[in-house]
């Protein structure tokens, strides 16, 4: 089973949130679990990350995944890949954690993202300095944000069950109650 530890040192692994994706061997995981994606939104993947934080314009998609010559319906084939990458990082167009829409012009990676070969080599020579703290504070306040988001989810959907079994209950005391009379 592979992890970070046993890659080749020379692989560009990303980390954001509870994922983290090898960019050379286009595999992303999350909480160290394989999470599968076909093969173009997994290029659009490490086409957002690889900008992170920037623009990424539907030309600049339409030339990275499908290249001179390719005929598709890139509209539709840009919104599959997009909806792909999103059900992959259990992420929602309307409250996005990680990929944000910017209508009519393209997607923005929003989440931090950090490279940890480079971050442990850097952590080793700037110890104590000013910034490596705000960078780890970010780091920590964004898997916070996240997990609080994920729970929100959860309670909304066990309020509505709740709800849900609670006017069941009402209905069926209200049947008893008028059959018995």
């Amino acid at each position: 089973m592979p992890t970070s530890m046993t890659r080749p040192s020379n692989h560009r692994i990303y980390r954001f949130g509870e994922f983290e994706f090898d960019m050379d061997a286009a595999d992303l995981r999350r909480a160290g679990r394989q999470v599968r994606l076909q093969p173009q939104p997994m290029k659009l993947l490490a086409l957002v990350i690889r900008n992170s934080s920037a623009l990424v314009t539907r030309d600049e998609i339409r030339a990275e995944l499908w290249p001179d010559g390719t005929y598709v319906d890139f509209d539709q084939a840009v919104n599959f890949a997009v909806k792909q990458v999103r059900d992959a990082l259990g992420d929602s167009a309307e409250r996005p954690l990680y990929l944000q829409t910017v209508p009519r012009r393209g997607y923005r990676f929003i989440a931090p993202v950090e490279m940890p070969d480079e971050d442990e080599d850097d952590d080793d020579e700037q110890s104590g300095q000013p910034g490596t703290t705000t960078i780890r504070l970010q780091k920590a306040l964004w898997s916070n944000i996240a997990e609080l988001k994920l729970a929100q989810r959860r309670q909304r959907r066990m309020t509505i069950v709740t709800v849900v079994a609670a006017v069941i209950i009402v209905a069926a005391l209200v049947a008893m109650v008028i059959v018995l009379r």
